[in-house]
């Protein structure tokens, strides 16, 4: 191994180092005194009760652990958006559960927390994957309600998703653990079934004190809407649990009798790890955004046996097209190559960057994936399309809406990894966010912007030093560089993956080692809904 391959291994072994860190503050949610306050009430928190409801020893992967991080500063923080959301196994089938974080606000939504209620019941719909809510909430954060309560993407669409979920077939199956109250308390009544924890849960649409003011009637919560009122009289839950385990299994006991699902045929067969060293992966990546390397070896590092047969390996040079398999499930890789190469006319292209040839291939290869049913993994580390004279004279505009088209249009499930850079028009194209990836998910080297820092931070400078001397200020060298340092920083921080994560535009975070398991199990959970619809690309100029 050389020194610069050291050096790599230690800067991202350290990337991944401050990742773990980071996570297990996340894991304590709104901290250890109101964990022990949880447990003191004779409740578990939202991550115990999901870990007991899983099948022991079986993986899981987590959405949205950074969600809320760094925001909220003046009301308290929201760590992991106060709601904890992981795709596992129950009964050996597939589902994924939503647990509100009682230390975190009592469970309050906060907008960010609708942001991810929402993205989970999106992934369920999809998927038509099995959803479990654990429900211990106090509605609404009230100083927030403008931001969360009216708007199309706000609280009541988790509702309205209900309705359509079911309407679809989809299991949803909600045990109230705690609070449940206001419009909240239509959730868990709106799934097929509802169990309720006797004691230390209740369910009304409002509770004692509002109920006192409201109409002036005196009565206890308990009564007004304990497990024993809506067990015995009311008939809007199904189920009495005793405590929270009692809960749990209850949902395990409904669990082990579901129905096999119709799958929509992706090809798998055994699965065989990498003969490369996933480990090499924190070697070959550099330590700098602008650094070069070789993509390819990345990809040996991630597919069965370390094999795929790359499409048109001669043409379009600066993407990667290859078949492969990932944990047995076939797969249709498209990835930016990072390095610098010669095109066929002997012309330099920069690794990196979209040029015209690139987007054509990758057109080609994503439309061949959808008529094969072939699942798509994109590898995210792109600075843009090739700009210039000779690119928009050859047409680098067309080119390029030519492979967003087949990215938007593609009805074969689409997973996005950010390895590195995911700048511009270069992240829609690459499959980011907007274009409705299963799961998409950044490495720590990750950075998500519309442009590169350097680039940025100059074009942000001329602009701000113009508004200043327009005010007639005088913009020393010194001033410019004061002004340059406070750019780079707020940009900086702005291109962060942990800046995206907190904000859901990606799923979670991971060390890159676990890329496989994350494809994997998106797959599994894609293969659960039929295709439905036929690749069609629609009007395009050619």
């Amino acid at each position: 191994m050389d020194i610069n391959f050291n050096k790599n291994e230690d800067f991202n072994k350290l990337l991944v180092s401050e990742l773990k860190k980071r996570l297990v503050k996340v894991y304590k949610g709104g901290g250890v005194k109101r964990i022990e306050k949880q447990h003191e009430k004779g409740k578990l928190t939202a991550r115990e009760r999901i870990d007991y409801l899983l099948d022991k020893k079986s993986k899981s992967i987590e959405i949205g652990a950074f969600a809320g991080e760094d925001m909220y500063a003046e009301h308290g923080g929201c760590p992991s958006a106060g709601v904890v959301v992981k795709i596992g196994y129950i009964s050996e089938k597939q589902c994924i559960v939503v647990a509100n974080d009682a230390t975190v606000k009592a469970g309050a939504w906060f907008p960010i927390t609708a942001k991810k209620n929402l993205r989970a019941q999106e992934i369920s719909i999809e998927n038509k994957l099995p959803i479990i809510y654990l429900v211990d909430s106090a509605g609404v954060y009230l100083p927030m309600q403008d931001e969360i309560f009216p708007d199309k993407e706000h609280f009541g669409r988790i509702f309205r998703n209900n309705a359509v979920m079911s309407s679809m077939g989809i299991t949803q199956i909600s045990a109230i653990m705690g609070s449940c109250v206001a419009g909240g308390a239509y959730l868990p009544i709106m799934s097929d079934e509802a169990i309720i924890v006797d004691k230390t849960a209740s369910i009304f649409l409002a509770g004692s004190y509002l109920v006192k003011a409201a109409i002036g009637e005196s009565i206890d919560n308990e009564t007004l809407g304990g497990a024993t009122t809506h067990c015995e009289i009311s008939g809007v839950t199904d189920y009495k649990a005793t405590d929270d385990k009692d809960a749990l299994d209850k949902i395990k006991t409904i669990f082990s009798k579901i129905g096999a699902v119709q799958n929509a045929g992706f090809n798998r067969i055994k699965s065989g790890k990498p003969k490369e060293d996933p480990q090499d992966i924190y070697g070959i990546l550099p330590r700098t955004r602008a650094d070069q390397y070789d993509m390819k070896e990345i990809i040996k590092r991630l597919v069965d046996n370390s094999e795929f047969e790359e499409y048109k390996a001669s043409y379009g040079k600066t993407i990667i097209c290859a078949y492969a398999r990932i944990d047995g499930w076939a797969v249709g890789i498209v990835a930016n190559q990072r390095k610098v190469v010669k095109n066929a006319k002997k012309e330099m292209q920069f690794g990196g960057v979209i040029y015209s040839d690139s987007a054509d291939k990758a057109t080609r290869f994503i439309a061949n994936c959808n008529q094969k049913k072939i699942p798509l993994v994109f590898l995210q580390d792109v600075t843009g399309f090739m700009v210039g004279s000779k690119s928009e004279h050859s047409g680098i505009i067309k080119d390029g809406a030519k492979m967003v088209n087949a990215v938007s249009n593609s009805v074969v499930p689409k997973f996005t990894v950010v390895v590195g850079n995911s700048y511009g028009a270069g992240n829609y194209a690459m499959c980011g966010k907007a274009y409705d990836p299963r799961l998409i998910f950044a490495w720590p080297s990750a950075r998500l912007a519309v442009m590169g820092g350097a680039a940025a931070a100059k074009v942000l400078l001329q602009i701000e030093t113009a508004t200043l001397k327009k005010q007639g200020q005088e913009i020393t060298k010194e001033k410019e560089q004061e002004i340059l340092k406070s750019i780079e920083e707020r940009y900086d921080k702005q291109t962060s993956p942990y800046y995206a994560a907190s904000r859901i535009w990606t799923d979670a975070i991971i060390d890159p080692l676990d890329t496989r398991t994350w494809i994997s199990m998106g797959i599994e959970a894609a293969n659960q809904a039929p295709i439905e619809k036929q690749f069609n690309m629609g009007v395009i100029q050619v």
